[in-house]
């Protein structure tokens, strides 16, 4: 091991007290070797590949079962001024942008911004693609929940946290554990090579995070063998994944609506209870403070809680949002995904974050109404008053015309 680059030094990912030597008691088959990491690429590319054959020939399928159907788009007339502009400087031009291209194109400001609110429509994902998405991780979460629960319900620590920590480092890993960590490595690596054609969301940087604290969580507690702790982590978080995948399922559905709110409301309970009081007091409890009863602090230790804890933000900041849409649902509001990217409607407009979030589709359209009558009302408003001024400068002159003969 005095070969091997600073970077693989014994007191960085061992406790004090213990060198590499003492992890030669596991035989090879039970010793987690960084090496092994590698495997992962090839399952995330494999599940890049199954997935495009499950959303190719699967999804479709269960989508016509459930009603779901795309929406009626209409699209932009061809202009290829407008569309260049689209495609290379912006999607939501400045009002100064669009007075030059009313010069430009001979348009007036009101058909400019409807073409620009059209093209960005056709560019939104359709119903279908939302549902094959989000059938794919369902089928994923439940999988991987139900192995997961099956390799670990009969084991020590599932039950007793201190069983984590019983002769570390020194503790077999199981080949059941060594596919679950490989596979969810994968699926998360897959997730991060598709990232850039899934559906954004307007928390997409937050899930970039998530993604790569999740690959460097599993790859750092491998090599470290925190593998009882990491099993606990992807058993808690894909608990709630399952509830969370099966709710937009049934979201995108006809007909499908009280399923889809009893749904939500046990996926917001469950994910409240899991990543908020179970994943700080039994988690991170474990690692921070039951931990220090078999070792004292070291690199690793500090690395480990450290990446937890960044799940964690991620944790509140997603609570955050699930209570606005528990907010929104008890007053009988809630419509759509607080992380929707979704433009629904021709008349809907984006906000000025670049269309990762929609604005109120009806209070736009209640806007351009309300502008619509008001124009007409002054329209009428002033033709009474220039008819009026007609009709009393006639009467004036008719009443000198009298006087005068």
């Amino acid at each position: 091991m005095e070969t091997l680059p600073d970077v693989w030094r014994q007191e960085y990912w061992l406790p004090p007290g213990v060198a590499w030597r003492d992890m030669d008691q596991l035989a090879d088959s039970d010793r987690p070797q960084p090496q092994d990491l590698l495997i992962a690429l090839p399952l995330a590319l494999g599940f890049v590949a199954l997935r495009y054959v499950f959303e190719r020939f699967f999804a479709p399928p269960m989508a016509r079962c459930l009603g779901v159907k795309n929406r009626l788009q209409v699209t932009a007339a061809l202009s290829p001024k407008l569309e260049s502009f689209y495609t290379q400087r912006s999607r939501q031009p400045t009002q100064s942008e669009i007075v030059s291209l009313m010069s430009l194109c001979g348009k007036t400001q009101r058909q400019i911004e409807t073409w620009f609110r059209l093209r960005r429509n056709q560019d939104r994902p359709c119903q279908t693609k939302k549902f094959g998405e989000a059938a794919w991780r369902f089928f994923f979460y439940l999988t991987a929940f139900m192995a997961g629960l099956t390799c670990l319900i009969d084991r020590p620590w599932f039950w007793d946290c201190r069983a984590c920590w019983r002769q570390y480092p020194v503790q077999p890993m199981e080949r059941a554990h060594y596919w679950y960590y490989m596979l969810e490595l994968g699926f998360y690596g897959s997730l991060l090579l598709r990232i850039s054609v899934d559906i954004k969301r307007k928390d997409f940087k937050e899930q970039v995070i998530h993604h790569l604290a999740t690959i460097f969580l599993l790859s750092f507690s491998y090599c470290a063998n925190y593998i009882r702790v990491g099993t606990l982590v992807m058993l808690l978080h894909d608990s709630s994944d399952i509830l969370l995948e099966s709710a937009k399922m049934f979201n995108y559905g006809t007909g499908w609506r009280k399923t889809c709110d009893t749904l939500f409301v046990v996926f917001a309970v469950v994910f409240l209870v899991t990543r908020l009081v179970i994943f700080p007091s039994k988690i991170l409890h474990t690692t921070l403070v039951l931990s220090m009863e078999a070792f004292e602090p070291f690199a690793g230790y500090y690395f480990f809680n450290v990446l937890l804890m960044v799940l964690q933000a991620l944790h509140i900041y997603w609570a955050g949002l699930i209570l606005r849409m528990v907010y929104k649902f008890l007053k009988g509001k809630l419509e759509k995904d607080e992380r929707s990217d979704e433009e629904s409607e021709v008349e809907e407009e984006e906000d000025d974050k670049g269309g990762e979030e929609n604005v109120d589709e009806r209070g736009d359209c209640s806007w351009e109404k309300s502008k619509d009558t008001m124009n007409s009302k002054l329209s009428l408003l002033t033709n009474s008053c220039v008819l009026n001024n007609l009709t009393n400068h006639r009467a004036s002159v008719s009443g000198r015309m009298r006087k005068a003969q």
